[in-house]
């Protein structure tokens, strides 16, 4: 009898000791498994980390590039490049966590959509400025061929002289408008949303035109918003027949280089909608373009 409970006991006491070696062995494999899924994560947001470096590199590359080349936005493009160099000092600094890296590839979508943006603009002023310089060359040429005949060749030189004023007459190009959230700070955030906006800035640029008479150019800027209704001060003003109402104007004082223009309308209750921006010199209409707020 005493050897029956003996050898119970003795294979309860064997069950006890079986239960905890397999509850030992999934806590050992459940602790490995987590370490490898740690060290896997670490592994993957360094390789993350490392990626948004190189693209932050590449995008100053090209920002150097443009820089090197010294044409009128180099001002604004080393402000871009200096925010890649910022934003890239940051990362290194930072531990590499998923939240982190998102942000910084968040800021680096942005940076890489603003160098877009003045890329385009940059190539179209060094090919306007290709354009304005073979005109102006031409001109020149055209000049001085006048003076010898210009007693002889009355009518020549009257066409000549219109094509010298259509030489002078500036260009305006690379017209854009987009909607800013002013904060009490004065800072001003970039919004495409019509509920957050509280100022519309509008900027266009005069290209270089040597044959131009430099001096103060007034400007009248025109913005319309998706209900049809003129923005700003609603001022008209008469040129001949025709009447022009207007937002702003803008006087540019022009010394024949090329010179970004950059004004502020402030508003508010913006409506969603396409919105138009129309530039005239006078009464005549010399650029436009149009942006979206949702």
């Amino acid at each position: 009898m005493e050897n029956q409970k003996s050898s119970s006991s003795l294979k309860a006491v064997i069950a006890v000791l079986a239960v905890l070696l397999v509850g030992s062995l999934v806590y050992i494999f459940k602790m490995s498994s987590d370490a490898e899924a740690v060290q896997t994560e670490l592994k993957t947001t360094e390789t993350e980390k490392e990626t948004v470096m190189k693209d932050l590199e590449q995008l100053k590359a090209t920002y150097d590039a443009a820089i090197s080349e010294n044409t009128s936005m180099s001002d604004e493009l080393i402000k871009e490049r200096d925010k890649v160099v910022v934003l890239m000092a940051d990362l290194q600094k930072s531990k590499g966590d998923v939240a982190s890296l998102q942000k910084y590839r968040t800021q680096f979508a942005t940076l890489q959509s603003n160098m877009k943006v003045l890329m385009q603009e940059n190539e179209g002023l060094k090919k306007a400025n290709v354009t304005l310089k073979t005109q102006r060359d031409s001109t020149v040429v055209v000049l001085k061929e006048s003076k010898k005949y210009n007693e002889t060749l009355v009518g020549q030189n009257e066409e000549l002289s219109k094509v010298v004023e259509k030489a002078a007459k500036l260009t305006v190009l690379n017209t854009r408008g987009s909607a800013f959230k002013v904060r009490s700070s004065g800072k001003e955030i970039s919004t495409d949303k019509a509920s957050r906006a509280d100022m519309l800035k509008i900027s266009f640029t005069i290209a270089e035109n040597q044959v131009a008479q430099s001096g103060t150019k007034a400007y009248y800027v025109q913005v319309i918003d998706s209900k049809n209704n003129v923005l700003g001060t609603k001022k008209s003003e008469n040129f001949g027949d025709d009447s022009l109402t207007y937002s702003f104007m803008t006087n540019v004082n022009y010394e024949n280089k090329t010179i970004n223009v950059t004004e502020n309308l402030p508003g508010k209750d913006f409506q969603p909608g396409t919105y138009f921006v129309n530039i005239f010199d006078r009464g005549q209409l010399v650029s436009k373009t149009s942006f979206i707020l949702r």
